[in-house]
């Protein structure tokens, strides 16, 4: 009556083996480390590693040990202060060729790991780190747009061959200005079919002009666009910072939320993070003096006022020949005469505008406009009101030699660190639109240690309460629940691990309630089995009709529990999801545990047991 057969003994104890190999990761510490990951396809090969461990040697640091897979390097070290001097050695010795991160690396041995048995990642919360709110200037994106139009009117109407008179911004709108009706009405009957999809063209009355506005459904999307934008910046800006299990999310219509477990330089992280700069090619206005327009506060029609890093004004054209938002590949280095430059690679659109713009300019002067968005926070009658201020300037001013193509540098840069940094940035692409921090959380390596520490004892504790009580109330089968309640929280940590989850507070929280909710079903087991004996069953009859009868019950409320949970889920974000993933997960370990695996030892214990006359209940 009470006997499994020898398959399913069999599968109880593989997934047993299975539960125990997969959460021993997580009972392994973390160790300091540097992890080093080439910018390109490169390989490191045993000659690279020579030179990282002679650079770390040369600063008389000591490793403790060393990996190499081909496509990451990593150094472990004794404590995190020669973890942070290895780090600042290894970026002064590669320069920019290698991502070079902080990092703590699992001390899991290599044959778990051979078996990809690795533990859970801990969250912002546990491991310490940086947690910014970021929002997104939409005004900024829409202005961005507007400007966009504004040149590619000039050059779609040149394309069509319908002359115009002029085409300029009006608030949220682009004018065009034709000689006649008629001019205007091709115009309008081009651009109108060009771009139908987002943007509204009206004849303005008595005049010979075009105006044109964005849709409220063009402007939804690209408020939109610039969100995703900028999330797909800010990822790949974290991904150059070298930061493990970054957490980068949309919140809200116009807010991101990004955590950097594990960053200890937060004044880097935010510089890098909100830095807006790009760059603008614009021919220089050689037939005009820039001190006298200067001097009269007016340009020359097509050209506009900048100033030179010396300070000296320049006139440049307002059309703008290249941005930077063609550039999909920028390294910092060192030009003939060893100034700091930044190399540019060019996507194929844009080597193919800026070798035809060249090509039609040669020996003409070029400008390389540096463009900055800075956001302050200023007091105003007792409130922090956020300013955006945008800062222009040329740093580079050369005579186009001949055409140029997809690969050419630039230079006039104060700095190495500032052309590594902008070739950061022009590799991560710009932002759609400037963001600023509205939020900022700091979070120790103490104090997530700290975190950890409450957070498994409190569950330790926890579950010493539980298997006291279990083992004076039930006595045998008390001791049965509380093996089968240590083994569900093996099998939780194993698909935890498996998974890859992230653990935070509220997912430590998760493991408790799923141990409070485990036993429970071991309780009404229990007494249910109690039950059939007070009304006179015998002791294999009350064990069969005690799991069978509980069993119905513990699926309904786990149930209820579980549909509580995938909504959660579903509808929360950041820690709710973490606390969810835990929970549900939990509500299928403690229904096999609580009902398979007890019933097995169960079994066991007194399932070979024909003349059995009491139970030790």
């Amino acid at each position: 009556m009470n006997r499994y057969p020898l398959w399913k003994y069999l599968m109880i104890a593989v997934i047993l083996l299975i539960g125990v190999i997969y959460s021993v990761p997580n009972f392994f510490p973390s160790e300091p480390a540097v992890q080093l990951s080439p910018k390109t396809e490169q390989a490191i090969d045993p000659a690279t590693m020579q030179r990282f461990e002679q650079a770390l040697q040369a600063q008389g640091l000591t490793i403790r040990a060393s990996e190499n897979n081909g496509q990451q390097a990593l150094f472990r070290f004794e404590d995190t202060d020669v973890q942070l001097k290895a780090s600042e050695a290894l970026k002064e010795a590669v320069g920019d060729q290698f991502v070079v991160a902080l990092n703590l690396a699992p001390s899991t041995p290599s044959w778990l790991r051979a078996l990809n048995a690795n533990p859970m990642f801990l969250g912002l919360d546990l491991r310490g780190g940086v947690h910014f709110l970021m929002e997104v200037d939409m005004k900024a994106a829409l202005d961005k747009q507007i400007d966009r139009y504004e040149d590619e009117f000039r050059d779609f109407l040149r394309e069509q061959d319908i002359k115009y008179l002029g085409i300029a911004r009006e608030g949220d709108t682009v004018l065009a200005k034709f000689r006649d009706a008629a001019s205007r009405d091709a115009a309008s009957a081009a651009l109108g079919k060009e771009y139908q999809n987002s943007l509204q063209f009206t004849a303005l009355p008595d005049t010979n002009d075009l105006q044109a506005s964005i849709s409220q459904t063009a402007m939804l999307d690209i408020q939109k666009f610039a969100l995703q934008q900028n999330i797909t910046t800010l990822r790949k800006r974290v991904n150059e910072l070298g930061v493990a299990e970054p957490v980068i999310q949309q919140q809200g219509a116009n807010r991101i939320v990004v955590q950097l477990p594990g960053v200890q330089d937060t004044a880097r992280a935010k510089e890098i993070l909100g830095a807006t700069a790009t760059l603008e090619f614009r021919l220089v206005d050689e037939q005009n003096d820039p001190m006298q327009a200067q001097q009269s506060g007016r340009a020359p029609l097509g050209s506009q006022i900048y100033k030179e890093r010396s300070g000296d004004p320049i006139l440049l054209k307002r059309q703008v020949m290249l941005t930077g938002d063609y550039i999909i590949d920028a390294s910092s280095g060192f030009d003939d005469n060893n100034r700091p430059a930044v190399h540019i690679t060019l996507d194929g659109k844009g080597a193919t505008r800026f070798n035809k713009v060249t090509g039609e300019n040669v020996q003409k002067l070029m400008g390389v406009v540096f463009i900055e968005n800075k956001i302050e926070t200023k007091e105003v009658n007792g409130q922090a009101v956020k300013t955006s201020t945008t800062t222009q300037e040329v740093i580079n001013v050369a005579r186009i030699q001949e055409q140029l193509g997809k690969r050419f540098q630039i230079t006039g840069l104060d700095s190495p660190k500032e052309a590594r940094d902008l070739a950061l940035l022009l590799r991560a692409g710009a932002l759609a639109a400037p963001v600023y921090i509205v939020e900022e959380r700091t979070v120790g390596p103490s104090m997530g240690k700290e975190n950890i520490e409450k957070g498994f004892n409190s569950n330790i504790w926890g579950f010493v309460a539980v298997v006291l009580f279990m083992v004076i109330y039930y006595r045998v089968f008390g001791v049965i629940s509380s093996v089968a309640l240590a083994i569900n929280g093996f099998f939780l940590f194993a698909l935890l691990s498996m998974i890859q989850a992230t653990l935070t507070l509220p997912g430590l929280a998760g493991i408790a309630l799923t141990l409070g909710m485990a036993i429970d079903a071991n309780v009404l087991i229990n007494e249910r089995i109690r039950e059939e004996l007070r009304a006179g069953a015998s002791p294999q009859v009350a064990i069969n009709i005690g799991y069978e009868r509980a069993w119905g019950t513990i699926i309904d409320s786990n149930l209820t529990t579980l549909i509580a949970g995938i909504a959660l889920f579903l509808l929360g974000s950041g820690p709710i999801k973490g606390f969810a993933v835990v929970l549900c997960l939990g509500i299928l370990t403690s229904m096999f545990s609580a009902v398979t695996v007890s019933r097995a030892m169960v079994n066991l214990v007194y399932g070979y047991k024909p003349h059995l006359q009491k139970l030790a209940i």
